[in-house]
Formats: C-alpha cells, sequence, structure tokens
C-alpha cells in the first residue's frame, strides 16, 4: 500500500511541489535583490518538504507497519482476511461509486460559470485603477509613534516634510566663492519653479565646488501621485539645466528609491508571470496529458489574481470597509506585493488543481466517462482542498489584522486569493467547464502524446501490475 501510495500520490506531490518551485525561483527575475532571495529560500524549503513526503515519510510507515492504523481498522482488516485473504489486500474501486453522487458544478454548468465568472470579474474591477508604492507614516495605526510623528510634521509644514526629495547638481566647472552663491540661488529658482514643488533648500557643496545638494520639499506626501510626478519632472529637468548652467541634476532619496523600486518590479511583472505561466503550461501538459486542462487551469488562476488584487485595491487604495481593517488613510499598493502573490498563490493553485484534476484524470483513466470522472475526482479531492484552503486562509487572514501597516495587506490579499482560487476557480469553475468539455478535455495531439515521456500521475500501470483494481 505504501508503494502503490507512493507511486500514483508521490507523483502528483512532486509534480505540485515542481509547480511551486518554478514560480518561487522565478521571482529572481524581478531584479530585486530581496524578493530573488526569498524565491530561493523559499523554493529549497519546498524542495525539502517534496523530499521528505517521498522518502522519510513512507520509510518511517513502512517501519511502523499495521501500528499506522487504529484498533478500529486493524480488527476490520483482520476480519476480511478470515474470510476472503483477497480481501484484505483488494479494495472495490471508488470512483465509480463516487461518480454516482451528484456534484452541483458538473451537473449545472452554465449556472456554476456565470456565478463564479461574475463574482470573479466584478472583484476585479478595482484593478484598473491600481497604484503601486510604499506606504508611508499616514497608513501606519493611530495609536503608533510614527503616525503621530507625521501628523505633527504634517500640520506644521505641511505634508511633503515626510518625504524630502534629494536632488544634486553635477558642475562641468567648479564654483566657488560669488559664483557659487549665484549657481545655489539660479538652480534653487529653477527647481522651484517646478509643480507641486514647496520650497528648494541648497544643503551643501562639495569640497571641490562641482557638486551642489539641494532638498526639495514637495506640498503632498511622499506617497502621492503628485510626488511621483515632480520626481519624474525633476530629473527631466536635467537637459535644459545642463544647456543654461552646465549642470547635470541626479535625484535619489527614500522617496525617489521608492518610486523607482515600484516602476521596476511592475515592468517586470508581465516577464515573471509569463515565465511562470509557460514552464507551469508545460508541466501540467506532462502530468494530464492534455491541451486544454492546462490552459483552463492557467486561465483560472489570472482570473483569481485578478479579483485579489481588485479586493486589495478597494481595501487599501480606495479605503473600502476601511474600519474593519485599519486602514484610516488609503495609500498605494505596496509595491512588491503582486509579485509576492503571483508567487505564492500560483503556487497553491496549482497544487489544488492537481488535488482535484489528478483525481479526475484517474477516474478517467480506469474507464469511467468524462462526465463522471468529473464527479468522481471532484468529489474524491473536495475534502483535501477545503481542509488545506481552509487552513491557509485562517493563518494568512490573520495577518490582515496585523499591527505591521506593510504586512496587513500581503496577509488579505494572500487570504482572498485561496478563498477565490480555491473555492470559486478550482470547485466550480474548473469542474463545470470539463463537465462541458467533456471526452474533449483530455485530447492531446498524437504527435506530442507519442513525444511526452509518461510520468504516470494516476498509476494506471501500477495499479494493473499489482493487480488492483
Amino acid at each position: 500500500s505504501i508503494a502503490l501510495a507512493n507511486g500514483t500520490s508521490g507523483n502528483a506531490v512532486f509534480f505540485a511541489g515542481l509547480t511551486v518551485i518554478i514560480a518561487l525561483v522565478a521571482l529572481n527575475l524581478t531584479g530585486i535583490g530581496f524578493l530573488g532571495l526569498m524565491g530561493d529560500f523559499a523554493a529549497l524549503s519546498i524542495f525539502i518538504g517534496v523530499l521528505i513526503a517521498v522518502t522519510f515519510t513512507p520509510a518511517v510507515i513502512s517501519r511502523m507497519g499495521l501500528r499506522v492504523l487504529s484498533r478500529r481498522e486493524r480488527r476490520a482488516l483482520e476480519s476480511k482476511a478470515e474470510v476472503s485473504p483477497a480481501a484484505a489486500v483488494s479494495e472495490p474501486a471508488a470512483p465509480a461509486e463516487t461518480a454516482k453522487k451528484s456534484y452541483f458544478p458538473a451537473k449545472h454548468p452554465w449556472v456554476s460559470i456565470l456565478a463564479a465568472g461574475a463574482v470573479l470579474l466584478i472583484a476585479a474591477i478595482p484593478l484598473g485603477s491600481m497604484r503601486l508604492g510604499l506606504p508611508d507614516g499616514s497608513s501606519e495605526p493611530t495609536d503608533s509613534t510614527q503616525y503621530r510623528a507625521y501628523t505633527l510634521a504634517t500640520k506644521a509644514f505641511g505634508a511633503g516634510s515626510n518625504g524630502m526629495i534629494v536632488a544634486v547638481a553635477s558642475l562641468d566647472a567648479p564654483v566657488t566663492g560669488y559664483h557659487k552663491l549665484k549657481a545655489q540661488a539660479d538652480l534653487a529658482t529653477e527647481l522651484n519653479a517646478l509643480p507641486n514643488v514647496n520650497a528648494v533648500l541648497p544643503a551643501a557643496v562639495s569640497k571641490d565646488g562641482t557638486k551642489i545638494l539641494f532638498q526639495v520639499l514637495p506640498k503632498s506626501g511622499p506617497a502621492s501621485a503628485s510626488t511621483e510626478k515632480l520626481v519624474l519632472a525633476l530629473r527631466d529637468l536635467s537637459p535644459t539645466l545642463d544647456a543654461k548652467y552646465g549642470a547635470t541634476l541626479g535625484v535619489t532619496g527614500l522617496v525617489a528609491s521608492n518610486i523607482d523600486v515600484s516602476k521596476k518590479l511592475s515592468d517586470a511583472l508581465p516577464l515573471y508571470l509569463g515565465t511562470v505561466l509557460i514552464l507551469s503550461l508545460l508541466v501540467l501538459v506532462l502530468v494530464f496529458r492534455s491541451i486544454l486542462v492546462p490552459l483552463i487551469a492557467s486561465a483560472g488562476f489570472l482570473l483569481s489574481v485578478a479579483a485579489t488584487m481588485g479586493a486589495v485595491v478597494a481595501v487599501y487604495q480606495w479605503g473600502w470597509l476601511g474600519s474593519v481593517f485599519g486602514v484610516h488613510d488609503p495609500s498605494p499598493i505596496l509595491s512588491f506585493l503582486p509579485t509576492m502573490l503571483i508567487g505564492i498563490l500560483f503556487g497553491l493553485a496549482m497544487d489544488y488543481q492537481l488535488f482535484l484534476v489528478s483525481g479526475m484524470r484517474e477516474a478517467y483513466v480506469h474507464g469511467l466517462n468524462a462526465k463522471d470522472a468529473v464527479v468522481a475526482g471532484a468529489r474524491s479531492g473536495f475534502t483535501v482542498v477545503l481542509a488545506a484552503a481552509s487552513i491557509m486562509i485562517f493563518v494568512f487572514g490573520g495577518f490582515a489584522f496585523s499591527h505591521l501597516t506593510q504586512v496587513r495587506p500581503i496577509g488579505l490579499g494572500l487570504a482572498v486569493g485561496v478563498l477565490a482560487d480555491a473555492f470559486l476557480v478550482r470547485m466550480i469553475l474548473v469542474p463545470a467547464l470539463m463537465s462541458l468539455l467533456g471526452k474533449s478535455a483530455w485530447w492531446i495531439p498524437k504527435w506530442l502524446d507519442r513525444i511526452l515521456p509518461d510520468v504516470d500521475v494516476e498509476g494506471a500501470k501500477l495499479e494493473r501490475s499489482h493487480g488492483v483494481h
């Protein structure tokens, strides 16, 4: 029984782990060092977990023997052995029995598709207005010292005092004395003429007289869209200053760095998502020996991600349900949140996909018609996905009420993502679509079927070789 389980479920565990590892290692494509490092070590932990599941756990259970069973199960096994030795090692096939029971998405596919699809698409509407950035002190809890300091500085000096922009002018020739003062005044006047600038402060001049440091005080807070436009306007001003004063302008500081990181992550997101989806499609085609099943899995994942990000935008950027989640000053969405959500949710989504659809594939290979196989696989994997998803929702949901501002949207996003993907996509949309497709869901070109290695995830050959029917 251990060998059979490892040869069937063990394959599913291996490929489920492989899809998660792909999503995590691909975080290196973002070009952000700390995200890549997180992905690498998370992938390593998944690899160790899979290794333990297919080697250490079966080995320990084999040493325990029948002691892993309860007394009641051992007595039932002994009674079967007394009646018929074959009955102790052979059980009737469960899929045919399970397929006789009804499953709503398979019985009413169009209703299920329209209902689940409508919920996901409505939830995704706020995604169109998403703006990435990093929260400032205004997003901290109202009783925190960070929030009190932010509000005090805002009342006294304006919101921009919380997000000074550092600008450095590099001159072609050193300046001293009167020329130094004139250069500072001329450049400060040019910077001060830009929209949304409250004040420009000449801060220092380098010892060699070729670098002038300015502090630019914006009128708006560090996380506002107008401050982001000001940073871009300062950088665009450099050619003008070079032509008039022989000075090139560089912009830095925490505000500018946050904007740069957000843009870099936003630009890398399509490459990251595309790479993960393409590699996972190859793995799923290999596992399920189908073209449409992997496409359905990927399309469902995109829907769940869109709905998840829409919910996060509605709460943290629009301020909906702010009293529930402690959002008193809506702000941009955490810049690395979409990338993290895609990486983590993709791994979980493909796990749920493998749990459910491998059961459908197994029932189909063992002789059930396509529609009955969908019912059998969905009902057999339903409790596993329900339990796994519920645990993750409670774990992630707890972080949505953390005292750390940057942790809250991550927790809410992951909780909503698991809820949407497990319950709406994997348990409703996927079975409904596969029920409509019928036998064509398992279609694969003959030439592709010949060249693909047969990984036999459903264990049909293994079970036949052991006389299990």
